[in-house]
């Protein structure tokens, strides 16, 4: 069976992967973000959601774990009035970005790259059949996200459970967050960090079908 590897930490991701009847494993990458920005000098939301979804991808391919896998990587990044918001890592900038949304709406850009870890012809000895393309391909799935008034005293509330620190945009909507979310045009599951539809598309460019993913134990 062809093995998935995901190359992010993130609870929510690894649980709609499993809920999606998905199998795969995590390989968390080192990659430093704001390093790999600032080599690019990358400013805008959907490139960098794009490059920094591409680089852990490929920091876990070059493992020698993810031999033989697919890996899939993945990032969030949150635009708002034209600017670029990860995560926020303080209560101070998450209530600042917070009482700047409420009521009003912005864009969940959530890159993907995927990388074919699997021998290719060119790697194969004569008496084996490869299965691997090299494929190295990436696509962003986006989604407007549209919030509801929040009084401060809920943006507190929310900032005080720590869930909001670490997501891109300071918001979840599998989460305690969904309460302020009034409504979302386009991928849902972009919103939560990994968009499953866009994965069934990469994985055309390296000949699996997203049904060899599925956990048959599950169905």
């Amino acid at each position: 069976m062809t093995r998935l590897i995901l190359a992010s930490q993130s609870p929510a991701r690894t649980k709609l992967l499993t809920e999606a009847g998905i199998q795969h494993d995590v390989l968390v990458s080192d990659v430093d973000e704001d390093a790999v920005q600032a080599k690019y000098g990358v400013t805008d939301a959907h490139d960098t959601a794009l490059l920094l979804a591409r680089a852990k991808a490929e920091a876990v391919a070059a493992l020698p774990e993810a031999e033989g896998a697919l890996v899939i990587g993945c990032d969030s990044v949150f635009e708002f009035d034209g600017e670029s918001h990860g995560k926020p890592y303080t209560a101070e900038v998450a209530r600042e970005r917070m009482l700047r949304m409420s009521g009003s709406q912005g864009v969940l850009h959530t890159g993907h790259w995927l990388v074919d870890c699997r021998d290719t012809a060119a790697d194969a000895d004569e008496d084996e059949t490869p299965e691997g393309t090299g494929a190295t391909v990436g696509a962003v799935s986006s989604a407007e996200v549209h919030f509801a008034k929040m009084s401060p005293g809920e943006i507190d509330a929310y900032i005080a459970t720590g869930e909001p620190l670490h997501c891109a945009g300071s918001f979840t909507i599998d989460g305690l967050g969904g309460a302020f979310i009034r409504k979302v045009d386009g991928d849902p599951h972009a919103v939560v960090g990994l968009s499953i539809s866009t994965l069934r598309d990469l994985l055309v460019h390296a000949n699996v079908g997203i049904t060899e993913l599925w956990d048959n134990d599950e169905q």
